[in-house]
């Protein structure tokens, strides 16, 4: 595969995977490396712990691997096949240190692990995670071809300062993965947008689809750009969410509208009953 097929354009694509019930984790990966295999872009992204299954809480531990286990060195190997880039949704990591993370990894067209990003924001409403896992501590966009890409969780969309320091960094396009619940959907539109304008970037966001635990997933994986428009979307099933990128409009609506210089950093909070004054 020849990368960037059109001309200045990166060729994104979202598989918005479902996690079957029935379905047992090495089932899953082997159906997902035959959909890797069939995939001609630029960028894939993968959405949240798709191998293990989000709400699969009792199967965390016994499906950790280190970044070195079967399930990332199968990725690696069909990105060196297809010659995308892929962000390979999360898997639960096993640390050196024995804890575990909600991690996930940016790899290149050549294999090679380029970013890794432990989940900082872990969900602690109707869901283990927070308890089962340790959060990461760090995060950072770094430099591709496609230009420089950040990465982020799923709850991480909640929380602003998060994307703000993406962009700091960087960042031209930022890929979430995410198992979100179709409880929230109107949740996630109005989050995905506003990270996108808010920052100024280009906004990948791959989500689990069907049903999952006794729980609907919301699929609406999206890719949004800069303005904040929606230039993909899915629906509540297993879908391919596709869209083409110009590399260089971040760079271009920030020239254009320079929102993010006129930042002013460092104003003192008081208290309100020492009242204000201009």
């Amino acid at each position: 595969m020849t990368p960037l097929t059109s001309p200045g354009r990166v060729r994104t694509v979202c598989l918005q995977l479902d996690c079957p019930d029935d379905e047992s984790a090495a089932e899953r990966v082997r159906r997902v490396l035959a959909e890797l295999r069939r995939t001609d872009a630029d960028l894939v992204v993968l959405p949240e712990l798709w191998a293990t299954g989000y709400f699969r809480f009792d199967a965390y531990q016994a499906q950790a691997e280190p970044l070195t286990g079967p399930t990332l060195t199968a990725l690696r190997e069909v990105t060196r096949e297809r010659g995308f880039h892929l962000v390979a949704g999360s898997l639960v990591e096993r640390a050196e240190d024995g804890r575990l993370h909600n991690t996930t990894a940016l790899i290149g067209p050549g294999g090679d692990i380029l970013h890794t990003y432990r989940k900082i924001h872990l969900f602690g409403y109707e869901s283990d995670e927070a308890r089962l896992l340790a959060p990461g501590t760090t995060a950072g966009a770094v430099r591709t071809e496609l230009g420089r890409i950040g990465l982020a969780t799923c709850y991480d969309l909640r929380f602003p300062e998060l994307f703000r320091m993406l962009g700091d960094a960087g960042a031209d396009l930022v890929a979430v993965v995410s198992a979100w619940p179709a409880a929230r959907l109107e949740h996630w539109r109005v989050l995905t947008r506003a990270r996108a304008i808010e920052n100024q970037v280009h906004l990948v966001a791959c989500n689990v689809a069907g049903r999952h635990a006794g729980r609907d997933m919301a699929g609406a994986s999206v890719v949004v750009d800069p303005w904040g428009v929606v230039l993909a979307e899915g629906g509540q099933g297993p879908a391919r969410v596709e869209a083409e990128l110009d590399p260089t409009h971040p760079a271009a609506v920030r020239a254009e509208f320079p929102v993010l210089t006129h930042r002013r950093l460092g104003v003192t909070i008081v208290p309100e009953a020492e009242g204000t004054r201009d």
